[in-house]
This record gives C-alpha cells, sequence and structure tokens, in this order.
C-alpha cells in the first residue's frame, strides 16, 4: 500500500511545508537521506499553543502537538523529494519538549510524533529517537520535532 493511500485512510493531508521562522530551509537531502528543520505547532500559518508541557499544556495535548509537528515534517520531507511514497524508512526523530521544572513525561509527549509514524508507514515508521527537555522553544511553543527519513 502507498503512503499516500494510507495516509488518505487515516484522514491525513500533508499541508504545504511550513515556512521558516528563520534563517533555514524546511529539509536537506543528502545521499538518500532527508533532514527536517525542527518543526514547531503550526496549522495555516498560525502557532497552534504556547506554554510548558507539565504547566500550561497537558502531557496527553502535548502528544497531539507533536502529532502535528510529525505532519508538518512529512510536509517538509514531501517538498524536498517531491512524494511520501518515495520513503522506505524513517531513521530517527528528535522531539524537544518546553517543560515545566520537574516534567519528565517527554517520551510520552514525543510518542505523539512516533505513533503517527509507525501509523503511517507501519514498520518502516519504526526509528531511532531522542526526546529531550528544555527550557523554552521558538514562538513559546511546547513541542518541536525533527526527522531523519531514507528515501529511494
Amino acid at each position: 500500500m502507498s503512503v499516500t493511500t494510507r495516509l488518505a485512510e487515516l484522514g491525513i493531508s500533508i499541508p504545504e511545508p511550513v515556512a521558516p521562522v528563520a534563517s533555514y530551509i524546511p529539509a536537506v537531502v543528502t545521499g538518500n537521506l532527508v533532514f527536517t528543520s525542527g518543526q514547531i505547532p503550526i496549522r495555516d500559518g498560525a502557532v497552534v499553543a504556547t506554554g510548558l508541557v507539565g504547566a500550561e499544556v497537558s502531557e496527553a495535548d502535548a502528544a497531539e502537538l507533536a502529532r502535528l509537528c510529525a505532519i508538518n515534517a512529512l510536509a517538509a520531507v514531501q517538498g524536498a523529494i517531491g512524494s511520501l511514497d518515495r520513503v522506505t524508512r524513517i531513521v530517527k526523530v528528535v522531539g524537544f519538549v518546553a517543560s515545566a521544572p520537574g516534567f519528565e513525561g517527554q517520551p510520552a509527549v514525543v510518542n505523539g510524533a512516533s505513533d503517527l509514524l509507525g501509523d503511517v508507514f507501519g514498520e518502516a515508521g519504526q526509528h531511532a529517537r531522542s526526546a529531550v527537555g528544555v527550557a523554552a522553544l521558538p514562538k513559546g511553543v511546547p513541542v518541536e520535532v525533527e526527522l531523519i527519513a531514507e528515501f529511494e
């Protein structure tokens, strides 16, 4: 089954790549790998949420935001290689979680991104990962996700 078909089954539409908020590009291709820049929870050009996870943002809400970040990362991949059907493996995911003092649920938050990638790519969506707690993220968002994908 193609990735395009699977996305349709899941009711997921891939948006245009999010415009960079600073001096970088959404994704870089080298060899058969695509490296995305960090993607934040932006929908229709607007930040969806701000705040620290474990204070203003719940762990569950942050996981949904991580899912949106992963969709935006897939948009960057698609923009770089033309079609997500060319992706053969998600290699690595890095998630940054703006965390309130004492919050230790970063892995559960980043599961929002990881679970989406597994749902879309199946076994090829299983990846290495880091989930990192940070004091703050750009534009005050609670989550940022970047990924590396292999393609043919």
